[in-house]
């Protein structure tokens, strides 16, 4: 059996850490690269051409989505397996179109993840049970194009209404400045709004918030 190469990304080195113990005793997986800056990493993997990458979906400076759109771009063989906390509907829909092969949530076991892994490899697709049962839910509700942000994004954007910087959103919510920064990517790209006056008129004529004094 040919080595499968695997680079993995994702902003907690502690995580990283913990899917290369989980990969070294597989002999056929090697871990051959492996970064927390997204950016970087789209650098390395293109020197490195890795078969798989393993990529977190939330991450500053870029996203999940943006590196998968990336990879894919310069090295379209790759494969990308998508790594989350989360199942949400818009954020299984950007990936799939972004290109992953795979959609795991990281509350998944050892097994799970090298089903993943060899399911991809064999040119495959692979999807955790509550991911595939969310990808349902979208092909069923996809014509009628509703945004949905979950509530805390709705919170964000209501102190962002308040001109709150992301400094006193993260004091007002007992969340980090960089959770902040990944609501606020998340609240923008499910909108399609480029600006904070787009988003504000947005959210006001979808009535997610009241009109604004």
């Amino acid at each position: 059996m040919s080595i499968l190469k695997i680079y993995i990304v994702d902003d907690h080195q502690m995580l990283i850490d913990g899917l290369k113990a989980l990969l070294s005793d597989e002999a056929h997986l090697s871990v051959i690269g492996q970064n927390t800056l997204p950016k970087i990493a789209s650098q390395e993997i293109v020197k490195l051409c890795p078969d798989i990458v393993l990529t977190d979906i939330n991450m500053p400076e870029m996203d999940g989505i943006e590196l998968t759109k990336e990879i894919k771009k310069t090295n379209p063989h790759i494969k990308v397996i998508a790594l989350s906390m989360f199942g949400e509907r818009e954020t299984i829909s950007d990936m799939l179109k972004a290109g992953v092969s795979a959609y795991i949530l990281k509350n998944t076991g050892k097994q799970e993840l090298l089903n993943a892994i060899d399911k991809v490899a064999n040119g495959g697709t692979f999807f955790s049970d509550e991911v595939a049962d969310e990808m349902k839910k979208v092909n069923t509700t996809s014509e009628s194009k509703e945004i949905t942000l979950s509530l805390r994004e709705i919170e964000v954007v209501e102190l962002i209404a308040k001109e709150y910087t992301n400094a006193k959103i993260a004091e007002a919510l007992f969340i980090s400045e960089r959770t902040v920064e990944t609501h606020r990517k998340n609240i923008f790209r499910k909108t399609d709004t480029k600006s904070v006056i787009g988003l504000l008129k947005y959210c006001v004529d979808k009535r997610i918030i009241k009109p604004l004094k």
